[in-house]
């Protein structure tokens, strides 16, 4: 596999975690040529560790696209300033790994999914939690067919952020805080572990008086999807009670001949009732450890793809569709209405 040279946006946050924790794993695969951040200090902090001259340090988004020869460039900013970003990337015609969510507006993550396409550079979207062992084998539970067709799912995610700056002082400040930095999570693993698009979507986000957030930091709803599957959401930044924060959420899949449940202890359990006898069996599932996991999966996904592999699962053709739930789920909440996504997706993708 030829060695891909990559333009990095970001050196800051949860880009240092990139360039310190996933990036040195693919040392044989990919080069970080080029590192741009407004602020000096990270900038400069990281490009020592890559050991970057200062000519491959940009402080100027426009300069680094310009100067620098790449093969695709990684963009881990605020989702408010991911348009700005793509767009400059396919201008040079460099293609796009991007980290969730594909922006912060509907209307940005339309014109960036248009501007790709128009293009034809191939796109990215992080959706790590999808590629933890545990949910990993969460859904190949579900495609194995043993405990027959999927009825409905349940899904819930609870954190104390009673605290303010508890959850990063500025998810505190933020509208949709919920859903925006953490919904777009727990909708796309609805939709992963159904195995189909959500078509219609309903329900409230909200807070209370006693929240430490402005925005909106708890969540209820119900999406239906294009296999007739139905997926309730709970979401709360104020958890008082039982916690299913990150990497501990609770799911549960309803099927044919049983159910399938994670819990905050991530241990992976199947539950079945004997149509006989009316027993019940739990039996614990061994997890599967992918080839790798997270961030890290989704990276060797697309680097195969640049080198002519197959188009990952999380490309933004697909990741449209969850990010069109999650802004769909504000909608709904704004109006009291039942939303149509799959009428969103389609006058996005120009079929409607």
């Amino acid at each position: 596999m030829k060695m891909k040279r990559c333009l990095m946006i970001g050196a800051g946050g949860m880009a240092r975690g990139w360039i310190r924790t996933f990036y040195p794993n693919f040392a044989e695969r990919c080069q970080i040529v080029a590192l741009v951040d407004i602020a000096p200090k990270p900038l400069n902090e990281q490009g020592d560790f890559l050991g970057l001259p200062k000519s491959a340090r940009y402080t100027d988004l426009k300069k680094a696209f310009a100067q620098t020869e790449a093969d695709y460039c990684t963009i881990v900013t605020p989702p408010w300033a991911h348009r700005e970003c793509v767009e400059l990337a396919c201008a040079r015609r460099l293609h796009i790994l991007m980290e969730k969510p594909i922006a912060d507006t509907w209307q940005d993550a339309v014109a960036i999914y248009r501007a790709v396409k128009k293009v034809g550079i191939k796109c990215t979207i992080i959706q790590n939690y999808r590629y933890n062992a545990t949910m990993y084998t969460f859904r190949q539970v579900l495609r194995s067919g043993r405990l027959g067709q999927l009825n409905y799912l349940m899904g819930r995610f609870a954190a104390d952020y009673r605290k303010y700056a508890s959850w990063g002082a500025f998810r505190h400040e933020i509208p949709h805080s919920l859903l925006v930095e953490g919904g777009v999570h727990h909708l796309d693993m609805l939709r992963n572990l159904a195995g189909s698009r959500c078509v219609q979507i309903s329900g409230w986000e909200w807070n209370r008086p006693w929240s430490s957030f402005k925005g909106e930091s708890n969540a209820s709803y119900v999406m239906k999807m294009a296999n007739g599957v139905v997926a309730h959401y709970e979401g709360t930044c104020s958890g008082t009670g039982h916690q299913n924060s990150w990497h501990r959420e609770y799911y549960r899949a309803v099927c044919e001949k049983g159910e399938v449940v994670i819990d905050s202890d991530n241990a992976l359990r199947l539950v079945i009732r004997d149509n006989a006898t009316g027993a019940l069996t739990t039996e614990e599932v061994p997890l599967v450890q992918p080839p790798f996991q997270g961030h890290n999966y989704v990276i060797d996904a697309h680097l195969k793809w640049l080198s002519g592999g197959p188009k990952p699962e999380t490309a933004i053709d697909d990741n449209l569709h969850s990010n069109a739930a999650l802004f769909a789920a504000i909608q709904a909440s704004s109006n009291g209405v039942v939303v149509d996504v799959r009428a969103m997706v389609k006058k996005a993708v120009g079929r409607g």
